[in-house]
C-alpha cells in the first residue's frame, strides 16, 4: 500500500477544496468471489430467517426481504454508481464520526429503554435504526484516514496514537453507555488489528490491549447480569432450567441434535419456543440443527471473505483504501466468528448478530453497505483507467 503522502502534492489551502471536475468513469470489474459469497449468504439468510420464525409469524421474513432489497440497493449504489466516489468525498471522515456521535447520544438520552438497553431509534414506527451498526462503518473510515496521515510514523512516536485513540474512546464509550458491550469489544479488536498492520510498535499494542482488557473486565464485573453471564459461561453445567445459561444450553441441544446431516430444512424443534432469539442472535444454532455439518460451508465462506479482503487490502494503491477494505472486512468476519463461537459455547453469550443471516434491518443494510464499499474501492484500485487525484475516497489535508 502506498500512502498519498509519498507522492508529490500541489500546495492548497487547508480550507480550500479542489473543484469537482467531470472525469471519465473507469470500467470497473468487481471481485467475483466476494459477490458470489455475499449473494449466497443473503439468499441462505432469508431462507433460515423464514425457517426460524415461521412458527411465530411470517412478518419477519417479509421485513427481512425488504431489508435485503434496501441493503442490495445500497451496495449497488456504493459499488457502481459512485465509481469515482466524487460525492462521498464531500463527507469528511471526521464529519461522519460526529454524525455517529449525535445518533448515539440521541439514542442514549431521547429514546425509551428496549430490553433494558438504549440501542435503537424508532423512525416513525416503520423501522428502528441502530446507531452502533452505522458506527462500525464510520469508525473504520475515520481510523483509516488517521492511519494514512501517520503512515510510517506509528512505530517511532506514540504521540501519533493520541488522536485516533481519543476519538475511539469517545465512540466506544458512547456505545457502551447504551448497555452494549459486545460491539465496543468487536470494534476495539478491529482497531488493534488496524494499528498492527499499519506498523504500530508491539509494545504500544500490548499496552492498549491490556488497558482495554482491564476496562472490559471492570465493566463486566461491575454489572450483576454481566457477572452472571461470565459465571454461567465458566459453569455451564451448574445452571439448569431457565437461568442465565438457559440460552446456551438450548443452543447446545440444537447444535448437537442436528447430527451429521441435520433434521432437514424447517424441521428444527428447539426453535419452537425453546431457543430464545432463534431468528436473531441464535440463528446459527437453528442452521446447525437443520443442516448439520453443512453449516461448515458458512464458516468456510466467511474465512474466504476474510482472506480475500486481506489480499485486496495488500494490493490497494493507497493506504486509506487498503485500511478501509481491511477494517470493514475484518469487522464483518470477526463479528460472524464471534456469533458462531457464542452459539457453540466458546464465547460468553452476547447480543451480537450473524452478518447476512440474523434478522434485523440496520444489521443487514449496513452489512451489505460494507460489501459495496469494499467492492468499490477494490475495483477502482484495479481499474485500468487512469484516476485523477480528485477521485480519491479521501483527500488528505495539506497545509501551506
Amino acid at each position: 500500500m502506498v500512502s498519498f503522502f509519498n507522492k508529490p502534492a500541489r500546495r492548497t489551502s487547508l480550507y480550500t477544496r479542489a473543484p469537482l471536475r467531470r472525469v471519465e468513469k473507469p470500467s470497473l470489474t468487481f471481485d467475483p468471489l466476494i459477490v458470489i459469497i455475499s449473494a449466497c449468504f443473503v439468499l441462505t439468510g432469508l431462507l433460515f430467517t423464514y425457517s426460524a420464525s415461521a412458527f411465530e409469524t411470517s412478518s419477519f421474513v417479509k421485513r427481512q426481504f425488504v431489508f435485503d432489497i434496501v441493503g442490495i440497493t445500497s451496495a449497488w449504489v456504493l459499488a457502481y454508481q459512485f465509481s469515482n466516489l466524487l460525492k462521498i468525498r464531500l463527507f469528511k471522515p471526521d464529519m461522519l464520526l460526529y454524525i455517529t456521535w449525535g445518533l448515539l447520544l440521541y439514542a442514549l438520552f431521547f429514546t425509551r429503554s428496549q430490553a433494558h438497553t438504549h440501542r435503537w431509534i424508532d423512525i416513525g414506527g416503520l423501522f428502528k435504526l441502530q446507531p452502533s451498526e452505522f458506527a462500525k462503518v464510520t469508525f473504520v473510515i475515520y481510523i483509516a484516514a488517521c492511519l494514512e496521515e501517520t503512515a510510517g510514523k506509528l512505530g517511532k512516536d506514540w504521540r501519533y496514537l493520541k488522536k485516533p485513540l481519543g476519538m475511539a474512546a469517545i465512540t466506544l464509550g458512547l456505545i457502551a453507555a447504551g448497555k452494549d458491550l459486545g460491539t465496543p469489544i468487536l470494534m476495539g479488536f478491529v482497531l488493534l488489528c488496524m494499528l498492527f498492520v499499519s506498523g504500530a510498535r508491539k509494545m504500544y499494542l500490548a499496552t492498549l490491549a491490556a488497558a482495554a482488557g482491564a476496562a472490559g473486565m471492570i465493566l463486566m464485573l461491575a454489572t450483576p447480569y454481566r457477572r452472571a453471564r461470565v459465571w454461567s459461561f465458566l459453569h455451564l453445567t451448574e445452571d439448569s432450567g431457565a437461568g442465565v445459561s438457559y440460552q446456551v444450553q438450548q443452543s447446545f441441544l440444537a447444535v448437537g441434535s442436528g447430527g451429521w446431516l441435520g433434521k432437514g430444512f424447517g424441521n428444527s424443534e428447539l426453535k419452537l419456543q425453546y431457543l430464545p432469539a432463534a431468528h436473531t442472535d441464535f440463528i446459527f444454532s437453528v442452521m446447525c440443527e437443520e443442516a448439520g455439518l453443512l453449516v461448515l460451508l458458512v464458516v468456510v465462506g466467511f474465512s474466504l471473505l476474510l482472506w480475500r479482503g486481506v489480499l485486496l487490502a495488500k494490493r490497494a494503491k493507497t493506504t486509506f483504501n487498503g485500511m478501509v477494505i481491511f477494517g470493514l472486512m475484518l469487522t464483518l468476519c470477526a463479528q460472524a466468528f464471534f456469533n458462531m463461537g457464542m452459539a457453540i459455547g466458546l464465547l460468553p453469550t452476547k447480543g451480537i448478530a450473524l452478518p447476512f443471516f440474523s434478522y434485523g434491518g440496520s444489521s443487514v443494510v449496513m452489512t451489505l453497505a460494507m460489501i459495496g464499499i469494499i467492492l468499490n474501492l477494490a475495483a477502482v484500485d484495479h481499474s485500468t483507467a487512469p484516476l485523477r487525484r480528485e477521485t480519491s475516497f479521501y483527500t488528505p489535508r495539506i497545509k501551506r
